[in-house]
């Protein structure tokens, strides 16, 4: 069977293992180096992004995002060749590359990249632990998920990489400790991770917006406003909100500051200019 899917960042012998159509690239061949031309299911290392890592850069001074640019690699090869990309919930990724905060109530939330991104649990799909997770879709189908939040100890598993089990700080703790098994994906969560990259081969895929024009219709459309609503937002008249999209006139600065207001986004977007991001509190 001729290969369909590319799954990047994954386990050597893994789940990924095994599947005729699907394409693994472990650490040894360096899922970085990736070139296409096969939409891709991208579970990038969360080490340097997740929730704890500002306590191990403090500790031992891993720097939070230093991951050798294999995250900023997984999305460039979603956004190229369409897939999705997975990673754990409240990853610092997210701030950090300007993806779309999902809503942990479900539902897929737009971005202004034109990429999607959603709330998900796989504990929902077999995983022994709650394993909260985020994607990022780009030029794919996107299913209905089995939506939902359970809280911590409503679940079966414990995940934990210590061997802290009998301390005084977890005795309330009755649930058993899923260890290093925790990065295993699910059967089931697998199959929809799957089934997604390989709808990106039926449809068109999306380009980011890239010139100030592109962007400006990106905000509006998610914020589903006509050109005439947009021009009476800030105001001025709709043939100039036309002609910026159509790149064949530029606003003023004081039609900028408009623009952002009334898209709610900043103006460093609006000009493709690169943006600061604070990082949460650890």
């Amino acid at each position: 069977m001729a290969t369909t899917v590319a799954a990047l960042y994954v386990q050597t012998g893994g789940s990924y293992y095994g599947d005729p159509d699907v394409d693994p690239w472990d650490e040894a061949r360096d899922a970085r180096l990736y070139a296409g031309p096969h939409p891709v299911v991208a579970h990038p290392p969360c080490s340097r992004w997740c929730r704890l890592a500002g306590l191990v850069e403090a500790r031992w001074g891993h720097k939070r995002g230093d991951d050798g640019g294999c995250f900023k690699a997984a999305l460039a090869s979603v956004r190229a060749h369409g897939g999705v990309l997975e990673h754990p919930a409240y990853s610092d990724a997210w701030p950090a590359f300007d993806l779309p905060t999902p809503s942990r109530s479900g539902g897929w939330q737009r971005g202004m990249c034109g990429g999607w991104s959603c709330h998900v649990e796989q504990g929902r799909y077999g995983h022994v632990a709650k394993k909260a997770t985020w994607l990022y879709a780009y030029g794919t189908e996107l299913p209905e998920m089995r939506w939902g939040y359970d809280r911590d100890g409503a679940v079966h598993g414990a995940v934990t990489w210590c061997g802290n089990k009998g301390t005084e700080s977890r005795a309330h703790e009755k649930r058993p400790r899923v260890g290093k098994v925790a990065a295993v994906t699910p059967p089931e969560f697998k199959a929809v991770l799957l089934g997604m990259a390989r709808s990106a081969r039926k449809q068109e895929t999306m380009t980011t917006p890239s010139t100030p024009g592109e962007r400006i219709r990106a905000a509006r459309e998610i914020k589903r406003l006509s050109t005439a609503q947009l021009a009476e937002r800030i105001p001025c008249s709709e043939r100039s909100v036309q002609g910026w999209e159509a790149g064949s006139a530029r606003p003023k600065y004081e039609q900028i500051v408009g623009l952002a207001r009334a898209l709610e986004v900043s103006a460093d977007y609006l000009l493709g200019l690169p943006t600061q991001r604070k990082r949460r509190a650890s």
